[in-house]
């Protein structure tokens, strides 16, 4: 209940500052993500330095990630969010597939847009809040694994979204294999492999884009070029939202 409290109250704080900036960009609602990440992991990290040295080693040990302390009596709490979110991609994807075109085509195709990042946020929060409570902070694997599973099933929701959590299952349990043989009989924290794995790859992505750029520039009507790609990708978005609201 703690946990869940916790991700509410951090849900509802990016939701406020984003609503109170002028420009409501995808970029800016990652920015407002951090602002408040960053303020949660201080109020973490003072909680962990003001307690007692005991539970401060084991609170560090679950901030680190890991399911050494996995219990077939925890299933239920991830089998509802399994649940929940499987509810909400079944009830919501073709909204989210339309925000694909921007969000003023998806709200002249009726969709409400606050509405939806509302019901997105909380959601969300109440399964990560479930499962983090159980094997701690593990991350990188939600960064990771949709650009892989983007090239198998494209950008439509009720494909990528079942694939993402298939796959993210997988690495996983790769990742949980190599802490637990690495250093044997120690055992490593997850966050630790996947921290290092996704490091490379945010790298190695930053590194193909900027040949891409790079590339592009040098090309002559590379501007027009890019031009022209931008407006057939847009066009190509929006043809497919529509196809997926004839109604509207």
């Amino acid at each position: 209940m703690s946990a869940f409290v916790g991700g509410i109250c951090s849900a509802v704080a990016v939701m406020l500052l984003f609503h109170f900036k002028k420009q409501r960009g995808a970029e800016h609602l990652v920015i407002c993500g951090l602002a408040i990440s960053f303020l949660f992991g201080a109020l973490t990290s003072y909680l962990i330095f003001s307690g007692d040295q005991r539970a401060a080693s084991s609170v560090l040990f679950w901030s680190l990630g890991g399911l050494g302390l996995a219990r077939w009596d925890n299933l239920p709490y991830a089998l509802f969010s399994l649940l929940l979110l499987g509810a909400f991609i079944l009830l919501r994807w073709r909204s989210l597939d339309g925000l694909l075109a921007g969000e003023q085509t998806a709200q002249s195709l009726g969709i409400n847009v606050t509405r939806l990042r509302m019901e997105v946020f909380f959601c969300c929060a109440l399964a990560t809040s479930l499962l983090v409570a159980l094997t701690g902070v593990i991350g990188f694997i939600g960064l990771m694994v949709p650009h892989m599973c983007r090239y198998f099933s494209g950008v439509k929701h009720l494909l990528l979204l079942p694939l993402c959590g298939l796959w993210g299952a997988v690495l996983l349990c790769g990742g949980d294999i190599v802490s637990r043989t690495l250093l044997a009989p120690q055992e490593l924290p997850i966050g630790i492999i996947t921290a290092g794995i996704g490091g490379l790859f945010i790298i190695i992505l930053l590194a193909r884009t900027v040949h891409k750029l790079s590339r592009a520039g040098s090309l002559p009507g590379a501007d027009l070029n890019e031009g022209q790609t931008n407006a057939r990708k847009s066009a190509r978005a929006c043809a497919s939202v529509h196809a997926q609201f004839p109604h509207w």
